[in-house]
C-alpha cells in the first residue's frame, strides 16, 4: 500500500492542533516506535450529530469491528482490513499520521464516500475530438466543484450516508454539487433525478479503498468508491448547465493532464481515468 503525505504535519483542519511529525521510516504500524505519543482531537462539531459516532469510552458503544453493522458499514475497501489498537481503537491501515482521535471525521475507523468522475471529450472548432499538441491524443475535460473548506478543486462526491448504496450515493452527491438540486423546485429535481440515473447507469469503476486525504487520523480515516461516467458524445451530461450547489463553491469542466492540482487523492483517480480513454496526460 502506498505511504499518505497529506495527513502528516502541519495543523489539522480547521483547528489550530498541530499534528506529531512523522518521518517516512516510521509511518508503518510494524516499524516499533515506543516515544510515539500524539495529540488526540475529535472535533467539537461532532458532538450530538446523528451521523456521527460517540466517544469510545461512551457507555453501550461497542462498535462491531471490520463488520457491517445495521445501516452502518464498518468493513474497510482494503483487503486486509484493520486492526485495533490496545485501547480498542481502530488503527489507520497506512500507518501514522501524528493525531489521535476523529479528527473532522464521524465514525472511527473507515468513513466511506462515493465519488463520480464524470468526463466527456474537449471539443476543437469543428466539433471534433481536441488534439493535444504534446502528445497528439485527445484530452478529457471532467466535472470538478471548488470546495468551500478549503478552496482547492475537487470531485463532486462525498459521503455514503447509513443504509445507503454506493450507487445511489454518488448520483446524489453529483446531483447536489454539480447541479445543485438541493434548491431546484420539486419537478426540476424529479427530472435531475431522471436524468442523471439514465447517464449513471453505464459507471465503470475506478478504484476502491484507503484516501490519502487531510482529515485523516491514526483511528479514523476516509476510504472511497469511484466511477468514471464517460459522455462520449457530449451530448448527455456535456449538455447538463452546471450550477454549484451544497458543499460546491463552484464548478465547472476542467481540462484533464498530468497538471491537474485536485483535493486528496483524486488527481491519482483521474490519471487512471485518462489512461483507461487514451486520453492525453
Amino acid at each position: 500500500m502506498k505511504m499518505h503525505f497529506k495527513c502528516r504535519g502541519g495543523k489539522y483542519p480547521g483547528s489550530e492542533v498541530e499534528r506529531a511529525a512523522v518521518p517516512d521510516d516510521k509511518v508503518p504500524w510494524s516499524v516499533m516506535w515506543p516515544e510515539y505519543a500524539p495529540p488526540v482531537y475529535s472535533s467539537p462539531v461532532l458532538a450530538g450529530k446523528p451521523w456521527a459516532d460517540p466517544e469510545l469510552s461512551e457507555a453501550g458503544f461497542s462498535p462491531r469491528w471490520n463488520q457491517l453493522e445495521g445501516g452502518v458499514d464498518r468493513r474497510s475497501r482494503q483487503p486486509e482490513g484493520y486492526s485495533l489498537d490496545a485501547a480498542g481503537a481502530p488503527l489507520n491501515p497506512v500507518g501514522r499520521t501524528g493525531l489521535r482521535g476523529r479528527g473532522l471525521l464521524g465514525r472511527w475507523g473507515p468513513n466511506h464516500a462515493a465519488d463520480p468522475l464524470v468526463t466527456r471529450w474537449r471539443r476543437g472548432a469543428d466539433g471534433g475530438r481536441w488534439l493535444h499538441p504534446a502528445s497528439g491524443r485527445p484530452q478529457l475535460q471532467l466535472v470538478t466543484i471548488q470546495r468551500r473548506d478549503c478552496g482547492q478543486w475537487a470531485l463532486p462526491g462525498g459521503m455514503v450516508d447509513a443504509g445507503e448504496r454506493v450507487s445511489a450515493a454518488v448520483q446524489r452527491e453529483f446531483r447536489e454539487e454539480a447541479l445543485n438540486a438541493l434548491e431546484a423546485s420539486p419537478e426540476r429535481r424529479r427530472e435531475l433525478e431522471r436524468q442523471v440515473a439514465a447517464v449513471f447507469a453505464a459507471g465503470k469503476p475506478v478504484y476502491q479503498g484507503y484516501v490519502d486525504d487531510p482529515r485523516n487520523t491514526d483511528n479514523a480515516w476516509m476510504e472511497t468508491e469511484a466511477f468514471n461516467f464517460h459522455d462520449e458524445t457530449g451530448e448527455a451530461v456535456g449538455a447538463f448547465p452546471l450550477q454549484a450547489g451544497d458543499d460546491a463553491g463552484a464548478v465547472r469542466w476542467t481540462d484533464v493532464s498530468a497538471e491537474t492540482e485536485l483535493y486528496a487523492s483524486h488527481a491519482a483517480m483521474v490519471r487512471a481515468v485518462a489512461q483507461m480513454h487514451g486520453a492525453h496526460w
